[in-house]
């Protein structure tokens, strides 16, 4: 092996091992990556289900008070039917 091969093939091995260290490092850096991401998303998730369970109850409640307000629309829509009817019976009776 004359010395210019020799040469070569040293800094050939070093160019190797400094693309190892990268590739490694690359490796390493899209694993944790990934963990991270992972991460993010389950809290995001585990946020958007404990919130879902801590208002749960406003909700329901509102949706109680939205009933009870059709319900009491409802009852006044029948009231003033019921009031039509009794100013009839006044004109009637009147007459």
């Amino acid at each position: 092996m004359t010395p210019e091969e020799r040469q070569l093939l040293i800094q050939t091995h070093r160019l190797v091992e400094d693309n190892n260290k990268m590739l490694h490092k690359m490796r390493r850096t899209a694993l944790w990556g990934r963990l991270f991401h992972f991460f993010y998303w389950a809290v995001i998730i585990g946020l958007s289900i404990g919130a879902y369970y801590f208002v749960q109850p406003y909700v329901e409640q509102l949706q109680g008070v939205y009933g009870g307000l059709k319900e009491d629309v409802g009852a006044v829509q029948g009231a003033v039917g019921k009031l039509g009817d009794v100013g009839n019976l006044l004109k009637q009776i009147g007459q």
